[in-house]
């Protein structure tokens, strides 16, 4: 009867190293797991994303204020009635380090001084 137990305290050592050191073991369900709440995460995300495409592609085939927005902003499109304002404003220009420009630079400053 001892020989019997011992044999049966040593198949349940194995199976126990078998449960927690494997490479099938806790630890492998664990990171299995893990990797199937990350999954899940992203799925999430793509499937909010699909949402939102999806909804541009009803707005688009059904709607022609989405068609026209599209139109106008992407290919720069006029409707028939309208008159299209471009307004440009110039680059200020650079400043020239050349004498001239610094001498009549300084006489405004010394006319205000001796104004004063």
């Amino acid at each position: 009867m001892r020989i019997f137990a011992l044999i049966l305290l040593i198949v349940l050592v194995l199976l126990q190293y078998r449960l927690w050191f494997s490479d099938s073991g806790v630890r492998e369900v664990r990171r299995l797991e893990q990797a199937v709440a990350t999954q899940k995460e992203e799925n999430a995300t793509l499937e909010a994303r699909n949402g939102q495409l999806a909804a541009e592609v009803k707005d688009l085939k059904e709607g022609l204020d989405a068609v026209e927005e599209r139109a106008r902003s992407d290919l720069g499109m006029v409707g028939a009635n309208e008159s299209f304002y471009q307004v440009v404003t110039p680059d200020p220009a650079p400043p020239t380090d050349s004498p001239a420009n610094s001498s009549a630079a300084k006489q405004p400053e010394a006319a205000a001084a001796s104004a004063r």
